[in-house]
């Protein structure tokens, strides 16, 4: 006979345990941290030690805070856009005629064109202020951030599984009903995963991000980008291995605190009716499920948000029993608004570098072009039959997937800046070409795409068609073919779009590499953007990016957007 629970002793399980005073210390260090480094935003550019960067260790951990706070903001931000802007292109047929090019454009322009660009309208929204400096370098991480989320959740929202969404009509879902109740929860797993590989996304280019410039005048950011931009100036290794030091603990942090118990969370939206393989609970979640106040805080605000996501309303979205084919007089109509504004578009870019530039400018960008895809298609190739094998044996080990993971996340974050001084000494010791051995930095930090999107795609492959698999014996070679290439196949196709668009950006890192006086550079539409953008030469920077972009909108045409089609038509899950 169960005893009976008076409401006094009930209440007392509802009071404050030691757990929550841990997790209150933890929240309230946080916030106060948060607010000592936002102080040095709201100040004037020209105020004492507002953009000086010392290479003193002891600086670090503050450099390290504001780092991390930057690439947090423009993550919310990126969250925000993934949301609309992905969400926009998998609902709205037209509009993915626009925006899904438009994506193809963003993930292609370097960050330095981004940069060359934004810089100004951010200082004139807060002029002489740092926080005008602050939002550009947001700004430049979301540009390396966004681009995966956004084709992540595109992908998930094309690759619903036909059966769940005839069950959401028969429970007469409404379009918003459906979105929050099945199509977000189904794309959580590979949505967490690209966060993941786009925060250290945002690391890889943070040494950039953090150097502002506007005509004449040059600011650096205090934050490990800049420390590491000054220790490399200085040629100073003791200041660089700090650096990567304090990167390390940084992502060892974040990994624990957030990015783990997210995986774990994650993993209860997978899409199989029998229990796959899970790993332990990392210990941040068990804290948080210890605690009495803040689960009461994070009961209220998930039953707000299914209160929200439970709502019958159906904006914009006609009913599906109701469906009608589209109008292809309205289809012409907007295919020929959309030609008009490109060819403007042309036309005004066209107008801009007449002045500056010749025909044989023009050849020569798009011959340096075809170098670089040269080598962005033997690194992707090579990327490809690396990183699938792998990545298929950590997502079906969730474990080792736990293991591997701030490893993962740490190697992706690498800049490559870091690897300049051992590479150039390398290559000048034994006289080797630029143009073959600078190759390999345009991979270091877009490879991670690849992986990322794999292991997500095997830890989301369904448990019932593993043991399915089992039981007839399929293995070897067809196993490959017929069960998990199968299953990871839109994942993977995924990560090798934002993984071929990121070769395209960092060959403006990779094909120049400095250290002290020693420059090498090799031949290529990378080394062609970097050097115009450091003689000033605008007109060669618009050219150099229109080039890159085209090649890259023209390659995800040709190869990855009918794999794309092909993944959606023949690959999902039914």
């Amino acid at each position: 006979m169960s005893a009976t629970l008076h409401p006094p002793m009930a209440a007392g399980r509802r009071l404050p345990n030691v757990w929550d005073a841990v997790a209150i210390l933890c929240v309230f260090g946080a916030l106060i941290a948060v607010g000592h480094v936002a102080e040095g935003t709201m100040v004037p550019i020209n105020a004492p030690g507002a953009t000086d960067v010392s290479l003193d260790p002891v600086n670090l951990p503050n450099y390290a805070i504001r780092t991390t706070l930057r690439m947090f903001a423009a993550l919310a931000a990126s969250l925000l856009f993934t949301f609309t802007y992905g969400t926009a292109a998998a609902k709205s047929r037209r509009a993915a005629l626009v925006l899904v090019p438009i994506l193809d454009v963003l993930q292609s322009v370097p960050i330095l064109g981004f940069l060359t660009f934004t810089v100004v309208f951010f200082m004139s929204l807060f002029p002489g202020q740092v926080l005008g400096l602050e939002l550009a370098a947001i700004f430049a991480i979301f540009t390396s951030q966004a681009w995966n989320m956004a084709f992540s959740l595109y992908q998930s929202l094309k690759t619903v599984p036909a059966d769940l969404t005839e069950a959401s009509d028969s429970f007469h879902l409404t379009a918003w009903q459906r979105f929050w109740k099945l199509e977000v929860p189904f794309a959580v797993p590979g949505l967490v995963w690209n966060t993941m590989v786009s925060m250290s996304g945002g690391w890889f280019f943070v040494v950039a991000s953090e150097a502002v410039s506007v005509g004449d005048n040059n600011w650096k950011l205090p934050g490990i980008g800049s420390y590491v931009a000054l220790a490399l100036e200085r040629k100073d290794i003791a200041a660089v291995l700090w650096a990567i030091l304090a990167m390390l603990l940084v992502i060892l942090a974040y990994d624990q605190l957030l990015f783990r118990p997210l995986v774990a969370w994650s993993a209860k939206f997978r899409f199989e009716t029998t229990a796959g393989a899970t790993a332990s609970d990392p210990w941040m979640l068990r804290l948080m499920r210890r605690t009495r106040l803040l689960k009461i805080a994070g009961e209220a605000v998930g039953d707000a948000l299914a209160f929200l996501g439970g709502l019958r309303l159906s904006i914009g979205t006609r009913p599906r029993d109701n469906f009608t084919r589209p109008s292809r007089a309205l289809d012409a109509t907007w295919i020929g608004i959309l030609v008009i504004l490109v060819g403007l578009a042309i036309w005004r870019v066209a107008v801009f570098a007449s002045s500056a530039l010749t025909w044989p400018d023009v050849a020569e960008a798009v011959g340096l072009g075809l170098i670089t895809l040269l080598r962005v298609v033997v690194l992707m190739i090579l990327a490809t039959l690396l990183w699938v094998p792998i990545g298929v044996w950590l997502g079906l080990r969730p474990v080792w997937a736990r293991r591997a993971q701030p490893l993962a996340q740490f190697l992706a974050a690498f800049p490559a800046n870091l690897l300049f001084p051992p590479v150039v000494l390398f290559i000048v010791h034994f006289r080797l070409s630029p143009d073959i051995w600078l190759t390999p930095l345009m991979i270091l930090g877009t490879q991670w795409y690849i992986l990322f999107n794999v292991v997500a795609g095997a830890a989301a492959f369904p448990g019932d068609l593993k043991e399915t698999a089992a039981n007839f014996r399929i293995g070897g070679l067809l196993w490959w073919r017929k069960v998990i290439v199968p299953g990871i196949f839109p994942y993977y196709v995924t990560g090798a779009i934002t993984a071929s668009g990121g070769c395209w950006n960092a060959a403006i890192v990779a094909e120049v590499a400095s250290w002290g006086n020693t420059r090498l550079q090799a031949h290529g539409l990378g080394a062609y953007i970097a050097d115009a953008t450091d003689k000033g030469d605008m007109a060669r920077v618009v050219l150099g990016v229109v080039v890159m972009s085209a090649f890259v909108v023209l390659f995800n045409r040709v190869l990855w957007r009918p794999l794309y089609g092909y993944a959606q038509r023949r690959l999902t899950l039914t």
